[in-house]
């Protein structure tokens, strides 16, 4: 009987802290989710812009290959510099 006295202070003070504790880890959990969403956006603007850019290259290869010009080495020289 005398264990159990002292047992219920000792859960009386565990349960607040718990809770603290816990509710604690939970917003750190939010805030490391938010921040990994921000990076995967980041991410996702880097990888739309470099496919842009390839696509734009893309099209300017296509014209290249598909034009019949004569002056096709002076128009590949031009674009390389």
């Amino acid at each position: 009987m005398n264990s159990l006295g002292v047992l219920i202070p000792i859960f009386a003070l565990m349960i607040p802290i718990v809770a603290i504790v816990m509710t604690n880890w939970r917003k750190i959990q939010d805030k490391k989710l938010d921040l990994m969403a921000r990076g995967a956006m980041d991410m996702d603007r880097a990888a739309q812009a470099r496919i842009e850019k390839l696509e734009a290259r893309i099209v300017v290869l296509e014209r290249i290959v598909t034009d019949k010009r004569i002056g096709l080495a002076d128009e590949i020289d031009r674009l390389g510099n």
